[in-house]
């Protein structure tokens, strides 16, 4: 607070009164001072980077540890790019299978070029970028031997990309850590986030809970004692509509044709392999879980542990696989997350660009981009 002084250019001498009052006002003045968080500045520009990667896509090429060819080329070209702009994505998250790769020197070296080249090409198109430790194996049993191995990772990181922008470069220290034990988990994150801040005292790091980046862990999550943190969710709730028939994730979702929102008529009638698995509470709870409402309460649980600490919150996945869903139903619900992130101040990511989870009906293009999806995402030429 400045004291503006309204007196006339002849003043009249001091009061002990009002020599008083200016006296209090001085000494308010720096108690406040001195009682605001220690690091504030740090923790504003961790809102304002937030911010800025909202409307961003995940794009996922390396982390596909089941393609041979995954190193030997580069499926994201200069019209990927120009088609992102258009679409006004203000961010990529890049997931990286590290621990896959760093068992060869020449493997690692070739994962870095390609960031190399994906961040250049951010530079060129004004997108922010996220590099993303993906399919990590630190789990309760190996945290002290796999703790040193992902630092060892993101120091190799943090000293060759020191000199980017903070603005423009985040590191996002472990995607989806396991259903572990959320102490173990928050110590190996603190060691990680110290080692890096011994290299790197100004970069933005993003920092998820434990059982999968869990809206629920992160509600009973402490934040860390770093203020330069953004703290990540994955939002695939109701887990039964977004994974239908997804095969990697099992019988329990195994049921398939599922609208959203819920629709008696034409929900369709429960898979016998989904019988006897966590799938089939979530079949019948189906009823009050899908919909916009429900959608809009769970993303109010991690806002609302986002006030409490007072740190910036990202939603670093939301999407639906697309081979069993339809497409009215898949623009819906993306509509309806966006909508509710949009009105809690969440920045999004989207998973992903171009694989079973894309916007996309075929390869990344305009044309192959539904009426209603463009309205989901809000792509201006939707309301032309």
């Amino acid at each position: 607070m400045r004291v503006t002084n309204t007196a006339p250019a002849k003043r009249s001498p001091a009061t002990p009164a009002s020599l008083l009052f200016i006296t209090l006002i001085i000494i308010m003045q720096c108690f406040s001072a001195k009682s605001q968080p220690a690091g504030l500045t740090d923790r504003q520009i961790a809102f304002k980077r937030a911010a800025s990667l909202n409307n961003g896509v995940s794009i996922s090429w390396l982390e596909q540890t089941w393609n041979k060819k995954v190193l030997s080329i580069n499926p994201i070209k200069k019209s990927d790019y120009q088609l992102l702009k258009k679409l006004k994505i203000k961010s990529i998250r890049l997931p990286v299978a590290f621990s896959q790769f760093e068992s060869s020197q020449t493997s690692i070296e070739k994962v870095f070029t390609h960031i190399d080249e994906v961040l250049k090409q951010c530079k060129v198109y004004d997108i922010k970028l996220i590099i993303d430790y993906h399919y990590g194996k630190l789990n309760d049993n190996n945290f002290l031997t796999e703790t040193p191995k992902v630092i060892n990772l993101w120091l190799l990181l943090t000293k060759r990309y020191i000199t980017e922008s903070p603005d423009k470069l985040f590191f996002e220290l472990y995607n989806e850590p396991p259903h572990m034990n959320p102490k173990v988990w928050k110590d190996a994150a603190y060691n990680i986030v110290t080692a890096i801040r011994k290299v790197d005292k100004k970069r933005t790091l993003i920092v998820g809970a434990s059982n999968f980046n869990s809206i629920y862990e992160l509600s009973r999550m402490e934040r860390l004692a770093d203020e330069n943190i953004i703290y990540t969710f994955h939002f695939y709730e109701p887990f039964l509509f977004t994974h239908q028939g997804a095969d990697w994730v099992g019988d329990q979702v195994a049921t398939t044709g599922i609208p959203f929102p819920y629709n008696a008529q034409k929900f369709p009638n429960i898979n016998p392999q989904v019988v006897g698995t966590w799938g089939e509470t979530n079949y019948y709870q189906y009823r009050t879980d899908g919909n916009e409402q429900s959608v809009k309460d769970k993303l109010q649980i991690v806002k609302n542990w986002s006030n409490k600490y007072y740190v910036p919150i990202l939603c670093g996945e939301y999407g639906v696989y697309r081979k069993y869903t339809d497409e009215d139903s898949r623009c819906r619900y993306i509509k309806a997350v966006r909508k509710n992130l949009k009105a809690m101040n969440i920045p999004g990511i989207m998973w992903d660009y171009n694989t079973n989870f894309s916007i996309f009906n075929g390869e990344p293009d305009l044309k192959n981009l539904s009426g209603c999806m463009k309205d989901a995402i809000d792509y201006p030429s939707a309301k032309q």
